[in-house]
């Protein structure tokens, strides 16, 4: 992505002011029975395959012609790409409604407008938000034809969401107005950072602040089963005068009201190029002191008005191509090693990524539902006053 900052939403992936949700469409959502000669549905289909092949979902997917989509800006781990390619590809229109919204307001959408023609079709969501999402019974099982190439633990086992890009949480920040940089989660405590210290969003409702809290978390004692400490850290800075309320995003960057932004990596890789004609020098760092990596995760509406483009999208997105296009964007597609042992891995754009020593580990379904649980409870007390 080059960058915008919310999606306000998260990586693994990863990450405003949450956009007020759109007024949803009055209409009814139209006829999806897209069939193939053997009247085979797309609206239930769990594979191309199960469908009649790739060719039959092209076919029905161009004669839907539309793809709804929500949270998803040009600039975010290099989606204006994505959706231009798609739509170059298939004729397929990309509508991408309230592009800095958050996985929450994906989520929101789905629910509020089930039944109607606007209805969002694909979901991004950060990891934790795509979890709740189908225990909601709100995806629909799909799995894509490099489905078997997903590591494990990074997808569901009934395809009804699987890991797409992912990055680490890293600390950006304009060293043109900041005289010494943060490297650390525990350099941002320090007195000379007043009121310049930003999260992409209310990690209650975005994926990218969520691992922003996580990754604080694990800076200060906690671990996968404890976000508690993160949540006390952010209260430190709040008290000391550090944490600013504005949400990230590039014209807060642009502007220097967010100086000092904890977000993905990809998103601050993405600031550093993207700024650097316009004189901000744009740093950064993965911090060593709270090292979180998480992807972020794509999904089928299981009430999709356009159940053939939806599966084609998510087909498209899984493809070499649209996997190398994440990549240029800074972010670290779910299909990296499959597709370096395959020799279809840019290896120019891997080679541009911010270094991060080790091996990720990601928490588990439980952890995160128990930490969105303590942040929901939490959060607003510990930035509160």
């Amino acid at each position: 992505m080059t960058v915008s900052l919310q999606r306000t939403a998260v990586p693994v992936g990863a990450l405003v002011v949450v956009a007020a949700l759109a007024l949803s469409a009055c209409g009814a959502a139209p006829d999806n029975a897209s069939t193939t000669a053997d009247g085979k549905s797309a609206a239930t289909a769990t594979s191309a395959e199960d469908f009649g092949g790739m060719d039959a979902l092209v076919k029905a997917a161009k004669e839907e012609g539309t793809l709804h989509a929500m949270a998803l800006p040009r600039d975010w781990a290099n989606y204006g790409a994505l959706i231009d390619g798609f739509e170059k590809k298939y004729g397929i229109k990309v509508e991408v409604e309230n592009p800095d919204g958050s996985s929450q307001d994906e989520i929101n959408a789905v629910t509020s407008r089930k039944g109607q023609d606007r209805a969002p079709d694909v979901l991004d969501l950060g990891s934790s938000f795509a979890l709740s999402a189908a225990q909601q019974g709100l995806l629909a099982p799909y799995k894509v034809q490099a489905f078997g190439d997903i590591p494990e633990g990074q997808k569901d086992a009934q395809g009804r969401w699987y890991n797409d890009y992912g990055g680490y949480i890293s600390i950006g920040c304009d060293a043109k107005r900041v005289k010494q940089c943060p490297k650390t989660f525990a350099d941002l405590l320090k007195p000379q950072y007043k009121g310049q210290v930003a999260l992409n969003g209310n990690p209650t409702k975005s994926g990218s602040a969520f691992g922003g809290v996580y990754a604080a978390a694990l800076a200060s004692g906690g671990s996968f089963d404890d976000i508690q400490p993160g949540l006390d850290f952010f209260a430190k800075l709040k008290t000391n005068g550090n944490y600013t309320p504005v949400e990230s995003t590039p014209a807060t960057v642009e502007k220097g009201e967010t100086p000092i932004s904890i977000d993905w990596d990809y998103l601050n890789a993405g600031y550093a190029e993207e700024f650097k004609s316009k004189g901000v020098d744009w740093q950064v760092s993965v911090p060593s002191d709270g090292k979180f990596s998480q992807y972020y995760s794509q999904a089928v509406n299981k009430d999709a008005p356009h159940p053939a483009a939806a599966r084609l999208w998510e087909e498209y997105l899984y493809s070499a191509e649209g996997q190398n296009l994440w990549l240029k964007g800074y972010a670290r597609p779910v299909l990296m090693t499959a597709m370096e042992k395959a020799g279809t891995l840019d290896k120019t754009a891997a080679a541009k990524l911010p270094e991060v020593a080790g091996t990720p580990a990601f928490p588990t379904e439980a952890q995160q539902n128990k930490a969105k649980t303590v942040l929901g409870q939490g959060w607003a007390k510990a930035v509160s006053g």
